[in-house]
């Protein structure tokens, strides 16, 4: 059984900085483009970054280049991202999801899903 559990979110500040985590077990870690995304309420799930299995490749949206930073531990089994200089706009629930395409920004591209955590932040 696949699962992904993300924790790291909470309330913080504009201008703060918050990690989130996601350890997966039950599938080949390394052998998975890992990807994190977010929704808002009544907004569709909107991706924010992408990682090739190896960790050597990652991709951003525009709406969160230069601030976020995606990372993996394929040793630990964990994906992270650290989320800079956050604003109100980015509050919503963050997943982190698992794809066997390697790296892609498209949600119907990943084939396992985080639970979610709340990220909340205030002005």
């Amino acid at each position: 059984q696949v699962q992904l559990v993300e924790s790291g979110g909470g309330l913080v500040q504009s201008g703060g900085s918050l990690r989130l985590s996601c350890v997966a077990s039950g599938l080949t870690f390394s052998s998975y483009g890992m990807g994190w995304f977010r929704q808002a309420p009544g907004k569709e799930r909107e991706f924010l970054a992408t990682i090739t299995w190896s960790g050597r490749n990652t991709y951003y949206a525009d709406s969160v280049k230069g601030r976020f930073t995606i990372s993996r531990a394929n040793a630990k089994n964990t994906v992270y991202l650290q989320m800079n200089s956050l604003k109100p706009e980015d509050t919503a629930v963050y997943y982190c999801a698992a794809s066997v395409y390697n790296s892609s920004p498209r949600v119907g591209d990943y084939n396992y899903w985080g639970q979610g955590t709340q990220v909340t932040v205030s002005s």
